[in-house]
């Protein structure tokens, strides 16, 4: 059984026990969070949402804050001496899939 869903602009195949890491949430560690059920999948059938599937969730658990990789940009201009790096790491949520209903 797997579903499709739909977080911070971006989407994600699951199925119970996968561990995600989606845009930044506003939550604490351990706190539940639902998502928004574009496709759902189990043995029988398929069921594809317009644009979600009514009468299922995907039910996950806010595991951790952390942040992603250093990216660096450089500004540059030629024969000036003029150099600007910048460092950005975007943070991300770890959620856990605990259940998904239909």
């Amino acid at each position: 059984m797997y579903a499709v869903i739909k977080s911070g602009g971006k989407q994600f195949k699951v199925s119970v026990g996968d561990v995600i890491y989606v845009e930044k949430l506003s939550m604490e560690d351990g706190a539940a969070v639902d998502f928004d059920v574009l496709v759902y999948a189990n043995e029988e059938d398929i069921r594809i949402g317009t644009p979600v599937v009514e009468q299922a969730k995907v039910q996950g658990k806010v595991v951790r804050q952390v942040k992603g990789t250093k990216v660096y940009s450089l500004r540059y201009k030629a024969k000036k001496h003029s150099r600007t790096k910048r460092g950005h790491r975007q943070p991300y949520t770890q959620v856990e899939i605990t259940a998904i209903e239909a």
